[in-house]
């Protein structure tokens, strides 16, 4: 038996006046995942345990299996596992977005415009964070280049502190939501000086580009201590993202990262090369599990982009979903496969909600077939229902 979750980042919503009150999801042209939802079991699944904040870092946690309550000790140190930054017990790692906020006002005044600065290339990033590096780095401070607009900081002998998320105050002043601590208060304001009239943002500028044009820290944890997957589950697993993060959950966790060429965690990442590289992962590498993780969906949710949400939808439907499951038909191979966002991140809100968030579960073994469509409500209505998110992992490989 070979087994694959497909995570649709932030897809889940709520319903929209301008989509005849229906989500991005339930509006979105997904034949394959209603195919297979007619197929298979849909339910929901509550992936955010109650006073946790609903990131993709608790929700993906739970997707793999892992109890948050039990093993979540910060994002950033999980991106830091990608990058391959070497933690001691005493770091504080925080993630450090390069934002773009407004120019001319006091710093505490200006606008926060975009927490990605435009989706970012890691390439043009990281010209900046060597900018940053030279003026900030120190045996007690030290950035790292992550990818697009995600980096890294790392506090030698730090402590854990309470910041707020950029993507969380879109719109907003930046003033009421910056760090209280003077150290990383001073990076922001200092970083807007080095980096607002950096050579390659007055390029960006002149191309109509978001600036880059601020350090914007949170996220802060310690290493994580995550349980070997395969010595877990007993199985050998791989992990096909673009983000650091789950990256580095699949580092902790001692799976195989397996890289995409042109997956770049934006609306036009390599969709088909991901679904290509996760059945030779489980036909040719002969992995028995691969997790799939695509972030578009969340990215044009904190855009406020309703109809390239919508997009990244069906592209998740047309070009992984349906490559996936033709070619382990084809195959021959039996396989199971679980369909589901992380958490949502509502259009109206830009910014991820807690509510439990719909799955399908599908078994090739198994065809049963009645019309339905994969979406929220359906899923609500089907009364399956899994409070414990880091559950949800033993039904898909049948060990409860």
């Amino acid at each position: 038996m070979k087994y694959v979750i497909i995570l649709a980042d932030g897809m889940a919503g709520r319903p929209l006046d301008e989509l005849g009150n229906q989500t991005t999801l339930q509006y979105a042209h997904t034949p394959v995942m209603d195919e297979l939802a007619g197929k298979g079991v849909i339910g929901t699944v509550k992936t955010v345990p109650d006073k946790m904040k609903p990131g993709s870092d608790v929700a993906n946690l739970a997707v793999m299996g892992y109890d948050p309550a039990a093993f979540y000790s910060g994002r950033s140190p999980l991106e830091a596992l990608s990058v391959g930054v070497n933690m001691e017990d005493s770091d504080v790692v925080f993630r450090c977005n390069i934002v773009t906020l407004s120019e001319e006002e006091p710093y505490e005044d200006k606008t926060i415009i975009d927490h990605s600065s435009g989706e970012i290339s890691t390439e043009d990033a990281d010209i900046l964070m060597d900018a940053i590096r030279q003026a900030f780095n120190t045996e007690e401070i030290q950035f790292y280049t992550g990818t697009s607009y995600r980096h890294i900081t790392v506090w030698n002998h730090g402590k854990v502190l309470d910041m707020e998320a950029p993507h969380d105050h879109l719109g907003c002043k930046a003033g009421a939501y910056l760090p209280e601590h003077p150290l990383f208060r001073d990076m922001m304001e200092r970083s807007f000086e080095i980096l607002n009239n950096h050579p390659l943002n007055i390029q960006r500028a002149k191309e109509g580009k978001n600036k880059a044009n601020s350090l914007w820290f949170w996220g802060a944890g310690v290493r994580p201590k995550l349980q070997n997957f395969r010595e877990k589950t007993g199985l050998s697993g791989g992990m096909i993202s673009a983000v650091d993060l789950l990256k580095g959950i699949a580092v902790g966790a001692g799976m195989k990262v397996i890289e995409v060429p042109g997956a770049n965690g934006s609306l036009e990442t390599n969709y088909i090369g991901k679904a290509h590289a996760a059945v030779n992962a489980l036909l040719r590498d002969d992995l028995d599990f691969v997790y799939i993780h695509v972030e578009a969906p969340d990215e044009m949710g904190h855009q406020g982009n309703l109809q390239n949400k919508i997009k990244a939808i069906e592209n998740i439907d047309s070009k992984i979903v349906r490559i996936v499951k033709e070619q382990m038909d084809a195959s021959g191979e039996d396989y199971r496969m679980l369909i589901l966002p992380d958490h949502p991140t509502p259009i109206c809100l830009r910014t991820h909600t807690s509510e439990p968030v719909p799955y399908i579960l599908y078994d090739s073994r198994r065809q049963a077939k009645r019309m339905i469509r994969f979406n929220e409500q359906e899923a609500a209505a089907s009364g399956n229902y899994q409070p414990l998110g880091h559950t949800l992992l033993n039904t898909l490989i049948e060990k409860q």
